[in-house]
């Protein structure tokens, strides 16, 4: 099986406000996003970029999408001049501070990495001292992300001073290969400027291969075009990711095609699905449980569903009131794929998703003190499912229901039942909840069988104190002679000693 997630770059979307354009992308299949940071998609420098990048968060893990931080934005540091400043210009202060807020998001995204590139060489300057530029302008980045434990993905751009993928690998040797830095790989430029296809690019990338973006080009034309319009094996590319194990994101990068973006990526994911069939039966696309894509042939979202939750979106729009009446029904939202993330705890369920967007339409028609009674009694006088979906629901509400969205979170950590811990132990439990509670809610996803993917933030909050716990749980456990599960090993980072044998017949003096 395939292990890496099939997903679409936000700016293909660039005529579609970002939440609208990660619905769309969710509701074709994809199971990821390529997310560019943008002045009007998640803006770096906007006031309240904290309580966007919550509800982005949030969004993205009710719709079971994974992402990476895109940082190609054309105008975003300069309204005057494309992509400047960058990481090869005298005064890149801007850049600098820009990747680092870059890599702040995508921890708080829980993002697989930020991707970036060196930039254009300016007029006059020797490649000597580019290559001095940059290694000076990404050492403060480079030690952002290894403080916050996000990768960095560096990637080749025609035209630029890192052009071509040895020229990327001689500036991570250059930097003393931190473990932080990889590759960013797009498959079409390797077709435009490499001497090798894309598929040989990935083999040679390997294991530094963090991120990939899809498209198609032709030799020596920087271009990106849709697939089957340019020289990209795109089959021969696939089997090579799935030769090398990758595990990452590949999501297809067309920017230039925003005015149809909805009909260019259903066709991009189409021609990704035939693809398939050229990979010697791989399949292409899936990503390891928690949170596996479908297998080519599981039945698509019915569209006559989505219909129904456009209508009850539109019933609680027009009347509030209706929510007590929707909400309940959601639970006939289409199931999930069977055998993805079979108990649902990392991503959730189709009903939780379709109630966190019902509770959306609720927040923006109720006033904010009406709108936590609402929620309150949703939770309350609901079923377990029902609860549920309001504790995954939480981070898409405004601040005003924090308080509630506290007392709920407890409630949901004091029951037994996986389901509701999960969903405790998501974005607003990892924004919101004290660090001792945080601590607590850990140890109970370890005691009851909540895998550690469900618990949002865990590298960003985890501490000594919490390590600590951690260490005298597996120290339990091994004396008990019972097995230390893997998450827990993850956890502590290092080896556990393997619970001690039985004593010999005769010696157990408890008989």
């Amino acid at each position: 099986m395939s292990s890496f997630d099939l997903g679409y770059g936000t700016n293909g979307f660039a005529n579609h406000r970002l939440h609208d354009a990660v619905r769309v992308i969710a509701d074709l299949g994809y199971t990821a996003v390529g997310l560019t940071l943008d002045h009007h998609h998640l803006d770096p420098f906007a006031p309240d970029l904290a309580r966007a990048t919550e509800r982005l968060a949030a969004l993205l893990s009710s719709l079971g999408l994974r992402c990476v931080v895109e940082t190609g934005a054309r105008y975003l540091l300069d309204p005057s001049r494309k992509h400047h400043p960058t990481l090869v210009s005298e005064a890149a202060g801007r850049r600098v501070d820009f990747l680092r807020r870059s890599v702040r998001i995508a921890e708080s995204l829980d993002a697989g990495c930020v991707s970036f590139w060196s930039g254009v060489g300016e007029p006059g300057v020797s490649g000597q001292t580019n290559r001095r530029r940059l290694v000076r302008h990404l050492e403060p980045v480079v030690a952002e992300a290894q403080r916050r434990g996000v990768r960095l993905a560096l990637e080749p751009e025609p035209g630029m001073v890192v052009e071509r993928l040895d020229e990327a690998l001689d500036l991570r040797r250059a930097l003393g290969e931190p473990d932080p830095l990889g590759i960013t790989l797009d498959v079409g430029h390797c077709v435009a400027v490499e001497p090798v296809d894309a598929a040989e690019c990935v083999r040679r990338a390997g294991r530094l291969l963090f991120n990939v973006q899809l498209d198609d080009m032709l030799p020596g034309v920087h271009e990106h075009l849709e697939f089957g319009r340019g020289a990209l094996d795109l089959a021969g590319t696939l089997a090579a990711l799935d030769g090398i194990g990758y595990r990452g994101v590949a999501a297809v990068e067309l920017p230039r095609h925003s005015h149809a973006a909805p009909q260019v990526a259903s066709e991009a994911l189409a021609a990704l699905r035939r693809a398939r069939k050229g990979t010697a039966g791989r399949s292409v696309g899936a990503r390891r449980c928690p949170g596996t894509v479908p297998e080519e042939g599981t039945p698509a979202r019915d569209p006559r569903q989505d219909d129904r939750l456009t209508a009850a979106e539109r019933r609680v729009r027009e009347r509030p009131s209706a929510i007590h009446e929707e909400y309940p029904l959601a639970g006939r939202a289409p199931a999930r794929p069977a055998g993805i993330d079979p108990d649902s705890l990392v991503r959730g369920t189709a009903d939780d998703r379709a109630r966190t967007r019902l509770l959306s339409v609720l927040a923006e028609v109720l006033p904010e003190g009406q709108l936590e009674r609402e929620t309150e009694r949703l939770y309350r006088h609901g079923d377990d499912a029902e609860r549920r979906g309001v504790l995954r629901a939480l981070p898409v509400l405004p601040a005003s229901v924090t308080r509630l969205g506290l007392t709920l979170v407890e409630d949901g950590l004091r029951s037994n039942d996986p389901r509701l811990v999960a969903a405790a132990m998501g974005p607003f439990a990892a924004a919101h909840l004290d660090q001792p509670a945080w601590r607590q809610g850990v140890l109970k996803c370890l005691f009851i069988g909540v895998p550690l993917a469900a618990v949002a933030g865990l590298g960003r909050r985890t501490d000594s104190e919490l390590l600590r716990m951690a260490r005298d749980l597996a120290e339990e456990r091994r004396a008990a002679g019972r097995d230390i599960e893997p998450d827990l090993r993850a956890l502590l980072g290092t080896a556990v000693p393997p619970a001690p044998p039985p004593p010999p017949r005769g010696e157990d003096d408890s008989r």
